[in-house]
């Protein structure tokens, strides 16, 4: 059996732009809604939501079928989540919370097998199908994807020391926790922010890097493709799910 093919990874490489979507509802059947819908990739998350790794399990063979490309933002920068993720078959990885090139090392070494890394071997893991993709490990790092999220002052501070780190792939603007950091919490849109994360995008394309983005503002999402950012989620299946439902309800009680 042959190793899947990242594309995801590999458009990334050639400057494409990928638009995707966010999955945090951890439902099978929301999941392939998604996946058959279009979308370059979709982000199952792992931190801001109730999903385990037999969830994520199930949620990565519904999409294995499609086209779509998914990608895990795991709890944190951890290795043994790492590892676990990996063995599970997931070759696309969001790490939160990176602020520093230290963190970025590490979290490249979790994905990596000695003596370029930590990440512990396994032979019959659904990652090499059960033992029958024989060259596994010699082959796995050209298909696996790396994106770290930086979300901090002091990460936007190391931004291109980040990015100089051999093994990541694409760095990921967080908004929410950016905002935080700079004291405006609650906000993901404060003028006072946005050219910063603008800057942001620029700095990371001339790093050489993929720089990420997630807003449901559809103008947000056109401007920052605007600037350089490669890979977009432009929505996630919660927001979609709860406004559309707002939406429906008010046209028919306030009309």
């Amino acid at each position: 059996m042959e190793l899947r093919r990242n594309e995801f990874k590999r458009a990334l490489a050639a400057g494409k732009q990928q638009i995707g979507l966010w999955n945090n509802l951890v439902s099978s059947n929301t999941v392939e809604v998604i996946a058959g819908a279009g979308f370059d990739w979709m982000l199952l998350d792992c931190e801001h939501s109730p999903s385990d790794i037999e969830s994520l399990l199930g949620l990565l063979r519904t999409v294995a079928p499609y086209p779509t490309t998914p990608v895990v933002r795991v709890p944190w920068n951890d290795m043994v989540n790492i590892k676990r993720m990996l063995d599970i078959g997931a070759q696309s990885l969001l790490v939160p919370f990176i602020s520093t090139a230290d963190e970025a090392r590490a979290a490249v070494s979790y994905m990596r097998y000695p003596p370029k890394g930590v990440r512990g071997v396994a032979g019959t893991t659904r990652a090499t199908q059960y033992g029958r993709i024989k060259d596994y490990v010699q082959r796995v790092e050209e298909e696996l994807c790396l994106l770290v999220q930086v979300e901090t002052r002091e990460g936007m501070d190391n931004l291109e020391e980040i990015c100089a780190v051999d093994g990541v792939d694409g760095v990921f603007i967080g908004p929410a926790d950016l905002h935080a950091s700079y004291g405006y919490v609650g906000q993901t849109a404060n003028p006072e922010i946005v050219p910063i994360i603008e800057e942001g995008m620029r700095r990371i394309r001339k790093a050489g890097k993929a720089p990420g983005f997630l807003t449901s503002v559809e103008a947000d999402a056109h401007r920052y493709l605007g600037v350089g950012a490669q890979f977009v989620a432009v929505g996630s299946d919660t927001g979609l799910l709860a406004r559309g439902a707002e939406q429906l309800a008010a046209r028919f009680k306030n009309g």
